[in-house]
């Protein structure tokens, strides 16, 4: 038996519970993995909450770290001992697990545990954004909203190192702060000033090409006017609820625009595409260029007051898990 964290019905963060469940042997081609990080992000309140429907109960969470313990028939690339890490796999929020072997990736030497867990699901986020949903060229500028979350921190240094121009919001003046020492290369506070003034302030009116949105509801009116013409959103998270249903004529009136509602699991659907997104993402954090740290540690068994300070905006960077 392993301790797991599971949500038998959604709702808030109080329905997340500790329970224990039966692990077992691994099957043809699966893994059992012993979990020593395990990462904490916003989809996995979306899944909790109801937002993001899931068969229940349902242990949470999307993304871990850790040691294979044991691997069933068929699996050649893996042996006991081996670190590695995954995620896109919901029910990482316990201390062992199965899981089909051909998700997991090994970690290199030089990537602790709690980087990978604090960085899987962010950095390939990041990667597929900033490559595929829009292929950012040097001397570009970009507005990257919530940019001292977890994903925006590792975004802010990426894009520097490729020599992109990174204006980013956030909603406090330390938030601010930490995204500028990530990189950003302006920030705007959005609790106290007009973001859209600021971003034609800052582009001398003309708007950016793209802007990365992952806060929703409260962002979407004024992301419109942000952009220059033919210019695309990239909406990939809710944190502020989801944008309303949308006349698409608006688009037409605000000059050609596009919009874009992507997923990582698109993304890394093939072994090929997760390797080689994991790999440009261990390459860069090797380099130095983008440095993962992990900005809170919670035990398992707090994992609802984890969601409640994840929620109400009190953490920044990167959340993890402790079995």
């Amino acid at each position: 038996m392993a301790k797991a964290i599971r949500f038998h019905k959604t709702g808030g963060p109080e329905v997340l519970q500790l329970d224990e469940v039966q692990v077992g042997e691994p099957g043809p081609g699966q893994a059992r993995i012993r979990h020593t990080a395990i990462g904490v992000n916003f989809v996995d309140t979306y899944q909790r909450s109801g937002l993001y429907p899931m068969p229940l109960p349902q242990v949470a969470g999307n993304e871990a770290a850790g040691v294979v313990e044991a691997v069933g028939a068929g699996v050649t690339e893996l042996k006991a001992g081996d670190r590695v890490c995954y995620t896109g796999l919901i029910g990482s929020y316990c201390e062992q697990r199965l899981v089909p072997a051909d998700r997991l990736v090994k970690l290199p030497a030089g990537i602790t545990d709690e980087q990978a867990a604090s960085m899987l699901l962010k950095g390939l986020t990041v990667h597929y954004l900033i490559f595929s949903t829009y292929a950012v060229k040097a001397g570009e500028t970009v507005l990257w909203h919530a940019a001292a979350g977890g994903v925006g921190l590792i975004a802010c240094q990426w894009l520097k190192a490729l020599g992109v121009t990174v204006i980013g919001t956030a909603g406090s003046d330390e938030k601010c702060a930490l995204a500028k020492a990530h990189g950003a290369t302006h920030v705007i506070n959005y609790s106290k000033d007009n973001f859209v003034e600021k971003v034609k302030a800052l582009t001398g009116g003309k708007g950016v090409p793209v802007v990365y949105d992952s806060v929703g509801k409260s962002t979407w009116e004024g992301t419109l006017d942000c952009l220059q013409p033919r210019g695309l959103i990239a909406s990939f998270g809710n944190a502020s609820g989801a944008v309303p249903p949308v006349n698409l004529g608006i688009l037409s009136t605000k000059g050609s625009l596009y919009v874009t509602r992507p997923t990582l699991a698109t993304h890394i659907a093939t072994r090929a595409d997760l390797v080689a997104r994991s790999d440009a993402l261990f390459g860069i954090v090797q380099s130095g260029k983008v440095k993962i740290e992990t900005t809170g540690k919670y035990k398992l068994a707090d994992a609802a007051k984890c969601h409640t300070d994840l929620e109400s905006r009190k953490t920044t960077g990167s959340v993890i898990l402790v079995p």
